[in-house]
């Protein structure tokens, strides 16, 4: 029953278009005032079962007499008479036409076709049109993870693919929601062109999302403005590429705020302009981190720790980290090496790399050196450790080399501890 509703209203489309393209002919086929349009209906195209009653229902609502759209004599008594009877003979002429398909502009009729309102929801449709309906996914109001997102985001999903790990993007402060309001052709695929022309690798671009997804929503031009400054302050394509890579919120700083950085380390340290490159390019986070813990540990290396201004010079060019390394390790670390191990500053700015090791490590090989009595660390003294050797051979190798013993003797020495 449906599926008849349908073909009715198409059929009624099909008598609109009909009767639009016959009009022009009757009228010019007539000589005085224009009369009424006689449409037709293209009966060869329903159902035999239904062709009496259509037939009947559109022909029972008009009457042509002269020019007059009233409806007939019989009509208003409430008698009907045969309707071929009361029409003039050009009508009937035309009527007997009605049984072709007429002769339709493809271009009107298609439109007509797209003028058929939908079906309602309310209709009743077969079992098999039933199956074929597939339910999208209703999208979520809200969730509290991106994961839900993905099969509804091309961008998240390309994203995805890329090797972005949303689950710490959407720890990071509104990355989330920037992330899907994004579009990967219109906003995505340019940064990562730009940052493949900079340098990063491809295996690199994920993981470089995961860390600074806000790089999605810079201007592309203002990131190629601080590459160009970085350019302009002598630092080669290679170094760039390295810096981008290791410190990924980098080209979010502005080339004033690059520009202040840089002058910063110059001054505070004392160091020239092809030092403070070397630092930087070693350690680009310096130029991306907040400066208080830098004052702060240099504070402590020359008020607390005693060093020289050109003793510290020397420990920070050959080991930035510890500009950033914690104050509290610092201290700790300096305590046990200068006042428990007897190591003198000038050793200690020699080999500043000791300040990065852990302090366990340092404090397991020292005693066992003792124990073995070969702890000796001066330089004018035979069979002397360098401060070098102590953090940075393996097990298997110190044992050996430095402490002359066997890896499972040390393993022992431990247990006592």
């Amino acid at each position: 029953m449906a599926l008849w509703a349908r073909q009715v209203s198409r059929w009624c489309c099909l008598l609109k278009t009909a009767r639009a393209a016959e009009c022009p002919g009757r009228l010019r086929g007539r000589s005085g005032p224009a009369r009424a349009c006689l449409g037709f209906t293209p009966l060869a195209l329903l159902p035999s079962r239904n062709l009496g009653i259509l037939r009947w229902r559109l022909q029972a609502g008009r009457h042509v007499s002269g020019g007059s759209c009233s409806p007939p004599d019989s009509a208003k008594d409430g008698s009907f008479s045969s309707p071929e009877s009361n029409l003039p003979s050009p009508v009937k002429q035309e009527q007997a036409k009605a049984a072709m398909l007429p002769d339709l502009n493809d271009k009107i009729l298609y439109e007509d076709w797209d003028d058929i309102p939908p079906s309602s929801a309310l209709e009743e449709i077969s079992e098999e049109e039933a199956m074929q309906i597939i339910a999208e996914p209703l999208l979520p109001l809200q969730s509290s993870t991106l994961r839900d997102y993905v099969d509804h985001s091309e961008t998240l999903a390309k994203l995805v693919h890329l090797g972005v790990d949303l689950s710490q993007v959407e720890k990071r402060q509104k990355a989330g929601q920037l992330l899907l309001t994004l579009d990967f052709e219109k906003d995505i695929r340019k940064i990562l062109l730009f940052l493949k022309d900079v340098g990063v690798e491809d295996n690199q671009l994920g993981p470089f999302l995961t860390k600074n997804p806000y790089i999605l929503a810079e201007d592309l031009e203002a990131l190629e403005t601080r590459v160009a400054y970085l350019k302009s302050k002598k630092f080669g394509k290679a170094e760039i590429a390295q810096m981008v890579s290791r410190a990924p919120y980098l080209l979010l700083f502005s080339v004033e705020r690059l520009d202040n950085r840089l002058g910063f380390f110059k001054n505070e340290l004392g160091l020239s302009v092809k030092k403070t490159k070397d630092l930087v390019i070693r350690l680009p986070r310096l130029l991306t981190g907040k400066l208080e813990p830098v004052k702060e540990n240099l504070q402590v290396c020359q008020i607390e720790l005693g060093f020289q201004r050109n003793e510290i010079q020397q420990i920070v060019f050959k080991t930035p980290k510890i500009l950033t390394a914690s104050k509290k390790r610092l201290k700790q670390t300096f305590d046990y090496l200068h006042n428990i191990m007897g190591i003198p500053h000038h050793m200690l700015t020699r080999f500043p790399q000791v300040f990065n090791s852990k302090l366990l490590r340092i404090k397991e090989r020292h005693m066992f050196l003792t124990f073995l009595g070969r702890a000796q660390y001066d330089p004018a003294q035979p069979s002397y450790i360098s401060l070098d050797q102590l953090v940075s051979l393996p097990d298997e190798v110190f044992c050996t080399e430095i402490a002359k013993a066997s890896i499972q003797d040390f393993e022992k020495f431990l247990k006592t501890l």
